[in-house]
């Protein structure tokens, strides 16, 4: 009976469930987003295999932090550090492939120093080095030329690190990096810090964090996602969107389900009279909108999943991160959908309870 019903008014039943197919894929595309950026954060901190990043406090995302080299003396003195380096980071560089980012390193500091080199050799300035992922990506080699924000530059080398963000990039040295970003010679993005045998990041954070009040010293993926104003973008949201696809989804699949109520009122009325109680009325009911929820939350994955690429570019993310759609990403949005029938469908369940008391009341 609820398949039937549900066919029933298939213009209906089909505009319920693409309403809850945007809200889902919209959940799908947000949670992705998320996702991705958390693996970036991960990556990014631990760039040249270091130990602590620093960035700039209360920065919109570790790629526009904006750190004056200057206290770069001051953090190597610091007795938990061994060593610190610079990196200037670029994005949406490199044209023929979006994603990958640029590093401007000191040639002399560790994350230079750590690069393995599988052909050519080290960046100079005019020449930049690529990480073999990229390079087989690009079918590039030594001496071939890339394009980077327009400028020309001769490919030296190809490098493995073991780090994804970098293997799949390009390295600069610093003062090439910092004009393709716009920045002055005396800044960067970043301090990748080594530390001392014995310390413990967590204790590296918070010395560092009490030394140097205006940088942010982060050691684990999580600490960067909250402290970046992107992902508390992101995360509200998804809020935002969860409460709305709830409150207009409800509010569709109740309008749905009253109406089909409505119009089959004597249809209900005589099940009453065969002897349905109300449990078997309201399950009824419940089923229908269940079944519509999940029409439009199995087709709302599918949108979700196909449209999760194009969310970071609209949001000015595109150029360091890539979603990661995962399947408690999707159990998630799945499970919303569903309750988005349930909440539509208990006051229609209500009427119908009401509608069998009145049919009781006329046959006694």
């Amino acid at each position: 009976m609820i398949a039937v019903n549900v066919r029933r008014r298939k213009a209906r039943t089909a505009i319920t469930a693409a309403g809850i197919a945007v809200g889902v894929a919209a959940i799908v595309a947000l949670l992705a987003l998320s996702a991705g950026l958390n693996q970036t954060a991960g990556d990014l901190l631990h760039l040249g295999r270091a130990d602590v990043g620093v960035f700039q406090r209360d920065a919109a995302d570790p790629t526009s932090s904006v750190l004056p080299l200057s206290l770069l003396g001051p953090i190597r003195r610091q007795p938990e550090v061994a060593d610190a380096t610079p990196i200037q980071l670029v994005v949406n560089a490199l044209s023929n492939a979006p994603g990958a980012i640029v590093l401007g390193v000191d040639p002399d500091g560790f994350v230079a120093r750590l690069l393995v080199f599988t052909a050519g050799g080290p960046a100079s300035p005019g020449y930049v080095v690529v990480g073999d992922l990229l390079a087989d990506q690009l079918h590039v080699k030594p001496g071939a030329r890339l394009r980077l924000s327009g400028r020309v530059f001769e490919v030296a080398g190809i490098y493995h690190s073991g780090i994804a963000e970098e293997d799949t990039g390009v390295i600069t040295v610093l003062g090439d990096a910092q004009g393709l970003a716009g920045r002055t010679s005396d800044e960067a993005t970043t301090f990748a810090v080594r530390l001392t045998a014995g310390t413990s990041a967590s204790q590296a954070t918070r010395q560092l964090g009490r030394a140097f009040p205006s940088l942010l010293a982060i050691s684990e993926p999580s600490e960067a996602v909250r402290a970046g104003a992107n992902n508390e973008l992101i995360s509200n949201a998804v809020l935002l969107i969860v409460v709305l696809s709830l409150v207009i989804g409800g509010l569709a699949v109740a309008n749905t389900m009253l109406a089909a109520v409505l119009e089959r009122r004597r249809e209900l009325a005589l099940l009453v009279t065969i002897g349905w109680s109300a449990p078997q009325l309201e399950a009824l009911v419940l089923g229908e909108a269940i079944a519509i929820s999940v029409l439009g939350s199995a087709a709302g994955l599918v949108l979700g999943v196909a449209s999760s690429g194009l969310l970071p570019g609209a949001l000015g993310l595109g150029g360091f991160i890539s979603p990661v759609v995962t399947a408690w990403g999707l159990g998630r949005a799945a499970l919303i959908g569903v309750v988005i029938g349930v909440v539509g469908a208990i006051y229609p369940i209500w009427r119908v309870t009401r509608m069998r008391a009145v049919v009781q009341l006329a046959q006694t």
